[in-house]
């Protein structure tokens, strides 16, 4: 291990700490081997700052406007198995009664 303690990979806190040959972070709770970091992970937080992973469920947290539906998202639709990937909208997923869309992670709250 280096002097230094690199940042957490998941949540990017400063507090990491060593634990036998592992790191620990003590904010979001993550174990990684330092050895085996992969730089380019994709961390998505919800609009609280809960880091999001995929099958996640999470819930919108205001009315969302659609393209080409009668009606908006509402505020509490609760979306379950969530898929991250880098984009402007980086949630994609599946809403009852509108199909499959991508979600912004500000909209979102970890459920």
């Amino acid at each position: 291990m280096s002097d230094q303690i690199p940042p957490c990979p998941n949540c990017k806190s400063a507090y990491a700490y060593p634990m036998d040959s592992l790191l620990v972070c003590p904010e979001c709770g993550h174990e990684w081997n330092p050895d085996e970091v992969d730089e380019n992970a994709l961390v998505v937080k919800d609009a609280n700052g809960n880091i999001l992973e995929d099958g996640d469920t999470v819930i919108v947290l205001k009315n969302l406007p659609v393209k080409g539906a009668n009606g908006p998202v509402k505020a509490g639709t609760k979306v379950k198995n969530i898929k991250l990937r880098d984009s402007d909208h980086n949630i994609d997923c599946k809403i009852d009664g509108f199909g499959a869309m991508g979600l912004k992670s500000e909209f979102v709250k970890k459920g």
